[in-house]
């Protein structure tokens, strides 16, 4: 059975699996959107993937082909376009009847060197598909949408009505987006559900280009014998989420049959914190029986970034509560599982493609920042 699949509850798996739906998936050659793909093509239903390639990659659609075989293959098809053309949306939303909207231009840093670009995908795209998916009438739209939105509010656990001053033009994109899927809640009768995710890793997540991730850099760094960097003293902290947790809470809404679940935005994590010492002990204790001069790593401290967040951890109760979520994963499991991916050779995992960086939304940079969202 497919690994992501082998994760879900088994009455979401058997609510999916009693009749072939179609399932619009944006961003689909990214990090996210390919294990939403995967896991889908895995329980029998027909995909359409929609991705322009700027974040996103063909050999992780290569990939999803030898996981899940001709057969369910056959089930996928790939439309190249872009969420800033309506026309690319409307035509990836004709008779389909769910959408996951991954799509999306991610990282703080970026968004802060360019923020028209970021607005532009993020703000402008995810309009466009609001708009293509409620003139397809599809049965549901289900968002991503960020962590990074809690901005400067203090309050740990971050609890989803609780929100302070947005840090930079991502977060505020993604903040837009809640608001649009709110109003198109009460102006037209849309229905929708935002998924706000945090640090997310696992299996095609990118360790290359300027914004990668942490936990995919480090441990790249890490294997090449090169410095793993730490802005601040270690104790910053992260809830870091295994990607087959996203993967179900995704399903979960889109297939929920609570209408009191609707229209609600919902943390997606573990409800579990990990300073970044403690996270960079945890890959170095993964990779040293296979890298001997990992023995004696110790990372290199510098000052602390403005802008960084201190603490994030996830009240998941909401989640639990309206859609059922149950993360099977921790840090520790999660890691497990997708370290024997992390450890591939780079010409092994296809992504020697000129695109940079998979569209993850959960974003650092060179330096191995750590995000909010």
């Amino acid at each position: 059975m497919n690994d992501l699949v082998r994760a879900l509850p088994v009455a979401l798996k058997e609510r999916i699996q009693a009749s072939c739906q179609s399932w619009l998936v944006t961003g689909a050659a990214g990090f996210i959107g390919s294990n939403l793909v995967e896991a889908l093509l895995a329980l029998g239903q027909h995909v359409v993937g929609l991705d322009n390639f700027a974040t996103g990659y063909q050999s992780n659609l290569d990939e999803i082909e030898r996981i899940v075989g001709a057969q369910a293959w056959r089930q996928f098809h790939f439309i190249t376009g872009d969420i800033r053309n309506i026309e690319d949306c409307r035509k990836a939303c004709e008779d389909v009847e769910h959408v996951l909207h991954q799509a999306a231009l991610g990282s703080v840093p970026r968004s802060i060197e360019d923020p028209l670009a970021i607005h532009d995908t993020n703000c402008t795209g995810s309009l466009n598909m609001l708009l293509a998916a409620r003139d397809a009438k599809v049965r549901s739209f289900t968002y991503a949408a960020s962590s990074a939105t809690y901005g400067d509010h203090p309050g740990l656990p971050k609890v989803e009505d609780q929100i302070g001053n947005l840090l930079s033009p991502y977060a505020v994109t993604k903040y837009v987006n809640e608001q649009y899927a709110s109003v198109f809640a009460r102006c037209y009768g849309f229905n929708s559900i935002g998924l706000r995710y945090f640090n997310v890793f696992g299996p095609r997540q990118d360790p290359d280009g300027a914004y990668a991730a942490v936990i995919p850099k480090w441990i790249d760094s890490l294997i090449k014998g090169e410095s793993v960097f730490i802005n601040g003293d270690g104790e910053t902290s992260r809830d870091f989420c295994y990607v087959a947790n996203v993967v179900q809470a995704n399903l979960l809404a889109a297939t929920t049959e609570s209408s009191t679940a609707l229209n609600h935005v919902y943390n997606v994590a573990v409800g579990e914190r990990t300073t970044l010492n403690e996270l960079y002990s945890r890959l170095q204790a993964n990779l040293l029986p296979y890298y001997a001069h990992l023995q004696d790593a110790r990372p290199v401290y510098r000052d602390f970034r403005e802008g960084d967040v201190r603490h994030s951890l996830a009240d998941i109760s909401k989640a639990i509560a309206n859609l059922g979520f149950t993360p099977t994963q921790n840090i520790g499991q999660g890691l497990a599982l997708a370290m024997p991916w992390y450890m591939k050779p780079r010409a092994c995992c296809g992504h020697q493609d000129a695109n940079l960086r998979s569209n993850s939304g959960d974003l650092g940079n060179t330096n191995v920042k750590i995000p909010t969202g």
